[in-house]
């Protein structure tokens, strides 16, 4: 069952009042707090102070409340981790992760800092090691101290480290994003694409998202509130597909098909694997509300 949608996930620099204020208003499933890369060094104990605060006030409505925090090892982790984990918001955002030990030791840091059990992780994938790795990252998914529920990719960080293009289509980049969506379905854990940098393309970043959406990723990580729209559209099931998705659930749900394999709906060869994906895509409907 499909509780909470990851459709679009909106970085915020937590150094913005303005801007964490702002998210109360915005479409967004998620939105991401940053702690790490998008504020400065000067700005870091600022960022950390506004960011507890927003957790602290709520007043965010259905929006799921993630933070993600500087890397572990940084003169900031424990800091952060001390002032953010115990508020409770829906998941800490662990960035730069490279092997399952780290997701581990990051959930060990919310307990001792007494985080509630509904925080749970998120692991940035941004380095060779880790997207080599990804399947062992994952798989911490299977012990449920690990709180592992979210892989987020980072193309621009993977793109720098291998020294990649990323041209459009990303060609360098589709074997790594297939590695990802197949880790995170074996262990049964949501996956989310990257960034598109140009948020003034929407056509490039419509092309990008759909991309994502028919490799399988649950969601988009943006940078900018004008990416919303487009992404949340990309990600939801189309008109067409709810309607098919009806017509294969009623078909099946006929007495005369209830031990049939396969049935024909305009044409078409329907296996039963189709009728789980028609209940999954009613599934996204309702929790869209």
């Amino acid at each position: 069952m499909i509780s909470r949608l990851k459709r679009s996930v909106l970085a915020m620099p937590g150094s913005n009042a303005r801007a964490l204020e702002k998210g109360k208003t915005l479409a967004a499933d998620v939105l991401m707090f940053e702690l790490e890369d998008g504020v400065a060094e000067s700005a870091k104990a600022t960022a950390r102070a506004q960011v507890a605060a927003a957790v602290a006030g709520g007043g965010y409505g259905a929006r799921q409340l993630v933070v993600r925090v500087n890397a572990r090892g940084s003169e900031w982790y424990k800091p952060d981790i001390a002032a953010i984990a115990p508020l409770g918001p829906d998941g800490i955002v662990i960035p730069k992760v490279s092997s399952r030990d780290e997701i581990l030791k990051a959930a060990a840091d919310l307990v001792a800092a007494g985080a509630p059990y509904k925080t749970r992780l998120w692991a940035m994938i941004e380095t060779p090691r880790s997207v080599l790795d990804i399947e062992k990252i994952a798989s911490a998914a299977d012990d449920r101290a690990s709180r592992l529920e979210v892989l987020v990719l980072g193309p621009n960080d993977i793109a720098k480290s291998t020294r990649a293009r990323l041209t459009p289509g990303r060609p360098a980049l589709l074997s790594w994003l297939s590695a990802g969506v197949l880790a995170a379905r074996v262990h049964n854990i949501e996956i989310i694409d990257g960034i598109y940098n140009d948020f003034n393309d929407l056509d490039g970043l419509r092309r990008e998202a759909e991309q994502g959406r028919d490799f399988g990723f649950d969601g988009k990580m943006l940078i900018h509130p004008g990416q919303i729209g487009p992404v949340n559209e990309i990600f939801a099931p189309s008109a067409e597909e709810v309607d098919f998705a009806r017509r294969i659930i009623a078909v099946f749900d006929e007495p005369d098909n209830a031990d049939k394999g396969v049935v024909q709906i305009d044409g078409k060869m329907v296996e039963r694997l189709h009728l789980d994906i028609a209940r999954r895509t009613l599934q996204l409907v309702e929790a869209s509300g």
